[in-house]
Parts: structure tokens; sequence; C-alpha cells
């Protein structure tokens, strides 16, 4: 597959499949099989000629890797600013299905390294804070079918298994614009999480403080909106003036 892209993207014009199976080594029914189901996903589009060009697809996730890059890189000095403040580790994370991804991260060697905070890091979305603000986000049949599809699994005493409990959560993030990990994710652990805006207004990160439990402190929620705020702004995001 990536030998057949590869040859797409270094050819200016549409290609023949005789032509990708002889610049790709692979027997033409094989290079037609791979294409096919490409050309199904849209990383590939068929012409009527029977050549092929790249798809749309790609533009697409180009276009998703490009804002999530610029994302880290707008988000770290602002991270490296509240990380000083408040000095605990500051985690970015965005959605990938029904998880979350942690992209970047500040840490020193005072803050409580956890495996799910390192960068790259993955966690179920309702077992974190950054993860609650994407649940937050979606209308309550997304939360429900997500709450089929995964089953709501716990990992500690905390954690919200219930759909009932999870949606009360989720009310109360609505209503003030930040979410907590009441160590729900792992025993020991709480984190503060707000969320961080696209200049089209969507949800497309989310910024978190983690700390060990009997260093939290409450007070951190406005030092992590404000930080969340000024990431948005600089992505472009304006917030709604108030009629």
């Amino acid at each position: 597959m990536m030998s057949l892209l590869d040859a797409l993207a270094h050819a200016p014009d549409p290609v023949s499949l005789k032509v990708l199976a002889q610049s790709t080594g692979l027997h033409p029914s094989t290079a037609h099989r791979i294409l096919a189901a490409m050309t199904g996903s849209a990383l590939v589009e068929r012409h009527e000629a029977g050549t092929y060009t790249l798809g749309i697809r790609l533009l697409e996730l180009g276009n998703i890797v490009k804002s999530r890059i610029s994302i880290r890189q707008v988000a770290l000095p602002h991270m490296q600013q509240l990380h000083e403040l408040i000095g605990e580790a500051v985690n970015l994370g965005i959605r990938l299905e029904d998880e979350i991804i942690y992209v970047e991260r500040t840490s020193s060697d005072r803050s409580l390294l956890r495996v799910v905070y390192l960068v790259g890091g993955r966690a179920p979305l309702h077992l974190t804070s950054v993860g609650k603000l994407f649940l937050a986000a979606d209308g309550l049949s997304e939360v429900r079918a997500y709450a089929r599809r995964t089953g709501l699994p716990g990992k500690t005493p905390h954690s919200l298994t219930r759909l009932d409990a999870l949606e009360k959560e989720l009310d109360k993030i609505r209503r003030h614009d930040y979410a907590d990990d009441n160590e729900e994710a792992e025993i020991g652990l709480r984190c503060i999480a707000a969320p961080i805006r696209s200049d089209e207004g969507q949800l497309v990160a989310g910024l978190s403080v983690s700390a060990p439990a009997d260093r939290h402190n409450p007070d951190w929620v406005k030092p992590v909106k404000l930080t969340a705020a000024a990431i948005s702004q600089a992505l472009g995001y304006r917030k709604p003036a108030r009629r």
C-alpha cells in the first residue's frame, strides 16, 4: 500500500494499473486488489480511463495532522508558563475515536510521572478530565452510544462506570466549562482540564494539570481555564459576545 501511495505521489498525472505494478514490483492482480481497497476508503481515486490518483481522504488526514502539530506548537509556550506557575505536570490531549491521546507534556522532578500521561499515552474518554471535555461536547445520543460501545470500564473505585453518573458529571462540565478527574484513572492522581477551541469554535484539544491527590489544589481551575483560553485565542478562537 505504501509503495503504491509513493508511486502515485511522485506521478504528476493519473497512472495506469500497469505502470503502477511495474514501478512497485507488485503483481498486477495484487496491485489492483490493494488499489480497490484504498479507493473504497477514498485514499485513492479511480478515474474512468482506469487510471489512479491520490484521493481526497489523504488531504483530510493531512489537514488533521497539520492542525494537531500546530496546536502543539502554539500550546507549548503557554503550557510551560502554566507549569512554572503551578509546578505540576501540564498535559495536552486530543481525541481519537473513544480515547484521549496525550500529544505534549511538561514535567519536573517534583511532578508525579504516570504512564497514562506520557506523550503518546492513551486513556478512555470517561476516565480522564480531558476526555470528559470531549464527551461533554457530544450530544446525549452520542454519549449513550459511547457508553454502549465501551461498556464504561473502570480502573479505580472512583471511575464513572454508570451512565447516569457520567451524564450528571457531563452536565456539570457544560455548566462550568472545565472538568475534573478525581482519581478516576489512577488512585492518587487528580486532574483539572479546560477546553481548547479552534478558530471555528470546535473543541480540538484539552489542557490539563495532573498532580498527586495530596498536592491537588482546586484553585488551579482559574489559571488552567485562562491558559486554555489563551491557546484558543492564539488558534484564532473568538468567544461569542453575550446578548
